[in-house]
């Protein structure tokens, strides 16, 4: 089977320890032809959402790929290791609901299989780092042309698990909203989509400090709130010259209100 020229790289490691260096390791060990994109491995630990939301944003701008996600509290535990087919590329990584949003994201999950072909592993395999020993080699492996299928055993594809729906309502002149992400700006960004703003006036108020609706930053004087459609076409609250996240006291999972 053909092979992929590039492997993206999600995880909550972090960059103090050496976690994302081992992992690139073993790639360049197993498909040194492969060039490496890195998406993010600022994740807070164990935030699957948050890993899952930034993971589905981004791999829509990325070549075709293998793309390789870690953030897995369970590692070691029952928890499945799995290997997504996606019309635009492959997903390895925990069944913890991680990579299903960005396979739709990719035009939806085609076929699923369990890693379970021990010879894709590295010859030790750590309960603690399956990142460097089970995920990371895989993706190399498939990044050479390896057959999928001879990963392990198909998984119906109604047993992905899957991560909840986020909260969103929306009603006459207001909406409620799941906080899905907050970037390094403090922008806050919701689960609703961009359209949702259309049934809301141009003065509004979030979280009791007044905001308008606008398309950018600067249409909020300086220190000011505006909700606009972010870069996902996400609802997204921005301060002008400041930090949403601080001013309205939220982070991921909260709900906001819109009126």
């Amino acid at each position: 089977m053909p092979g992929y020229d590039y492997i993206s790289f999600t995880t909550d490691y972090g960059l103090s320890d050496g976690f994302v260096a081992a992992c690139h390791g073993m790639i360049a060990r197993g498909a040194p032809e492969a060039r490496i994109i890195d998406v993010t491995h600022l994740i807070a630990p164990g935030d699957i959402t948050r890993g899952a939301a930034v993971l589905a944003q981004t791999v829509p701008y990325l070549p075709d790929a293998v793309h390789l996600a870690v953030v897995d509290p369970g590692v070691g535990t029952v928890r499945r290791p799995v290997l997504l087919r996606t019309p635009r590329g492959l997903l390895v990584g925990p069944d913890n609901g991680l990579l299903v949003w960005a396979a739709q994201a990719l035009g939806g999950v085609t076929a699923a299989y369990e890693l379970a072909s021990a010879d894709w592993f590295a010859p030790n395999v750590s309960r603690t780092f399956h990142g460097r020993d089970v995920f990371a080699p895989v993706a190399a492996r498939l990044a050479r042309g390896a057959d999928p299928a001879d990963a392990g055993p198909a998984v119906a594809l109604d047993e992905l698990v899957q991560l909840p729906d986020p909260v969103v309502a929306l009603g006459d002149g207001w909406l409620e909203a799941e906080v899905l992400t907050v970037d390094r700006f403090g922008n806050v960004q919701l689960a609703a989509v961009g359209a949702a703003l259309e049934q809301l006036p141009d003065r509004l108020t979030v979280g009791g400090c007044r905001a308008v609706r606008g398309s950018t930053f600067a249409d909020a004087p300086s220190g000011g709130l505006v909700v606009y459609a972010d870069s996902a076409d996400r609802v997204a609250i921005a301060v002008n010259g400041g930090r949403a996240a601080v001013m309205l006291a939220v982070t991921p999972g909260d709900i906001i209100r819109i009126s």
